[in-house]
């Protein structure tokens, strides 16, 4: 899948975003909401960001995604990467540094379809 075409899928999980204003994670969850997309923030370290809940993990969201968006390195990525196949999320959205050949690969074999850019560039 392209990266115009997963653009256009409107329920987002943003795996990693944080409190932090100038942290990406905090960009780009802030970027989706102002733009109308229906975005999740996940980190077990938070309970709220901006204002919304906060998920511990792609399980508790209350809709399934369409799209995840990795703000996190491939180490902690990993978990998340097995728990959004589980749940059949078709497509992954990598920041730059978060992704790794192992896990392309992994998703690549499940059949997920996976972009790696930018999505602040992407949406500007």
């Amino acid at each position: 899948m392209s990266k115009k075409t997963m653009i256009t899928k409107k329920v987002w999980a943003v795996v990693g975003a944080n409190q932090n204003p100038d942290k990406f994670g905090n960009k780009i969850y802030k970027k989706l909401k102002s733009i109308g997309y229906e975005v999740y923030p996940v980190n077990p370290m938070y309970e709220n960001i901006d204002g919304d809940t906060c998920y511990k993990n792609l399980t508790g969201l209350p809709k399934k995604p369409d799209v995840i968006n990795m703000v996190v390195a491939p180490e902690i990525g990993k978990g998340f990467i097995e728990e959004a196949v589980e749940l059949k999320i078709g497509s992954i959205w990598f920041q730059p540094g978060t992704y790794s050949k192992e896990i392309f690969q992994f998703l690549k074999d499940k059949e997920i379809d996976v972009v790696q850019a930018c999505i602040l560039m992407e949406t500007h």
